[in-house]
């Protein structure tokens, strides 16, 4: 039979009680970061304002849930990851603690009505900006280290994990890129003297940056459902295949989106 059929079959399904520190760690912020988003949204929904801008109550909700998604799943496929517990470990909560540390400034600076990102009005707010640009870098490195382990080494999990996991971690790379693109850009602007243009410059970017976002849960998520069906291992391949192929073609459609509309 060919291999990649029933290939980690029989790899352990981690309940809650199994959790390991980190992983209780990384559920736990991420969970807190979403409650930090939605509250938020009651925050919109009762004090309004605008939606969109550099200054608006849509960052912190956004930025939480994303944010706290985003931890909850990498907390959770990093453990079909083949590589050893003090590594995960160590880079898992650097990556909770970077995560608090974006939705923090970012929530800060929305309660101060001021914009987060690209803001170098005051010292202060140049700080935060600062901060915000460091942690970006931060994430960028963590996840591209979690992407090339997982490319190193065939990751473990139910039929087709490793197809998602690979994908999954690939298309994230995309979204890192589109992050520090807006984020250079937005510097570039800023510094020769275009603040406002340096606000609008992530605009066409956004959508790309956040479906690519979460494909590392999105893929994952769905080779785990298909392990839990009773179909054969050749259509549970085929579904998975073409989930794949298609969220590829998503973001090659954000992309050409982004491009146009620069």
């Amino acid at each position: 039979m060919d291999t990649r059929f029933g290939a980690g079959e029989g790899v352990r399904r981690a309940s809650l009680p199994s959790l390991r520190p980190a992983e209780r760690l990384g559920h736990v912020i991420g969970a807190a970061l979403v409650l930090s988003g939605l509250t938020h949204l009651v925050v919109f929904a009762v004090d309004g304002g605008p939606w969109e801008g550099p200054v608006s109550w849509r960052k912190p909700v956004t930025f939480g849930l994303s944010f706290g998604v985003t931890l909850i799943a990498v907390t959770w496929v990093t453990s079909y990851l083949r590589m050893s517990r003090r590594v995960r470990t160590a880079l898992l909560v650097l990556f909770a603690a970077d995560c608090v540390l974006e939705v923090g400034g970012i929530t800060l600076q929305a309660w101060r009505r001021v914009p987060s990102h690209l803001n170098m009005e005051t010292g202060f707010d140049s700080a935060v900006s600062m901060a915000l640009a460091v942690g970006g870098g931060i994430l960028v490195v963590l996840l591209s280290a979690f992407a090339v382990i997982s490319f190193r080494r065939r990751p473990d999990g139910p039929l087709g994990m490793p197809l998602a996991l690979r994908s999954g971690f690939a298309v994230l790379l995309v979204a890192l890129a589109s992050g520090a693109a807006m984020i250079a850009r937005g510097v570039y602007l800023t510094r020769t003297g275009h603040q406002e243009d340096a606000y609008a410059s992530t605009t066409p970017l956004k959508p790309l940056h956040g479906v690519s976002l979460h494909a590392v849960l999105v893929l994952p998520a769905l080779a785990w459902l298909l392990s839990r069906t009773s179909w054969s291992e050749r259509t549970r391949w085929r579904v998975l295949t073409v989930a794949v192929g298609l969220y590829g073609v998503a973001v090659l459609g954000a992309g050409v989106w982004g491009a146009l509309s620069s």
